[in-house]
């Protein structure tokens, strides 16, 4: 049962992660570290619980990428100069994980969470910048639609180190704070923002996911109960992403960040 529950954590988490950029590792680390006594018989320490998430992003991410490619809305180049700051910046947030108390970690996540949740409510109603950035891009979809955006290097870059430094920190990804800084302050499409943050994720991961693995904070047995089930809920996801508004499941996985945040603030004030 606890094996079945855990393929099944895998393919919610990476479903709802990848359809809207977040990676999965937002529902992944709470779960694991609020219900870790039920699944394993024991308590999952933060640090372990982030280094599961990040490695089982890696899987997610890439099962994400390649359905993306396939529609041809992943913007590699941009990507690729994302990845030059977030994939450090994923390094040295997960070398400070371990160092933060359990109970601050909650804590800080929680209120990290709720901000999520928060951007997830409002952007339906925020308006792209109109700027012209000095970088044009011009991709053409697989369904010959032409998308242009554009960007400027020094922002994209501190976006980058941004967003690393949190996927290090938490095992979360970071497409919840790369998507809508794409689509607002770029005008990336959303889905193509979407696509490209998975590509970025999937780097960033491998370094981030390699640091906790040196640390010795991951759980490979818990890894391998995840992989499976976040490899099809990341091909589900992206199918889903790129055919459906999902605005319904937008709005579940909304309340499910709200609540989760709201037990993690909880669980982390009591420690005090």
């Amino acid at each position: 049962m606890e094996w079945i529950l855990l393929v099944l954590l895998g393919v919610v988490a990476a479903m709802f992660g990848s359809i809207v950029g977040l990676g999965g590792g937002i529902i992944i680390v709470p779960v694991l570290m609020l219900i870790g006594p039920v699944l394993t018989g024991d308590e999952i320490g933060h640090a372990t619980a982030v280094g599961i998430s990040l490695t089982v992003l890696v899987v997610t991410a890439l099962a994400s990428t390649l359905s993306y490619a396939k529609r041809k809305i992943v913007d590699f180049r941009s990507g690729w100069l994302f990845f030059i700051t977030s994939g450090p910046a994923a390094m040295i947030g997960s070398a400070l994980t371990g160092m933060l108390p359990a109970g601050v970690f909650q804590l800080v996540f929680g209120v990290f969470m709720l901000l999520v949740a928060s951007l997830l409510i409002a952007r339906d109603n925020m308006k792209p910048f109109s700027k012209q950035w000095p970088i044009v891009r011009t991709i053409t979809d697989v369904t010959g639609e032409v998308h242009t955006y554009s960007y400027g290097i020094l922002p994209a870059l501190a976006i980058g180190f941004g967003v690393g430094l949190m996927s290090g920190l938490f095992g979360i990804g970071g497409g919840s704070l790369f998507v809508p800084l794409m689509v607002l302050l770029f005008r990336f499409p959303p889905h193509m923002a979407t696509a490209t943050s998975m590509f970025v994720i999937f780097l960033s991961s491998i370094l981030g996911s390699g640091m906790h693995a040196y640390l010795g904070e991951t759980d490979w047995l818990l890894v391998l109960a995840l992989v499976p089930g976040a490899w099809i809920g990341g091909k589900l996801g992206a199918a889903i992403a790129v055919k459906l508004s999902g605005k319904g499941l937008l709005w579940l996985l909304r309340v499910t960040l709200l609540l989760l945040a709201g037990q993690l603030i909880i669980e982390g004030l009591r420690s005090f």
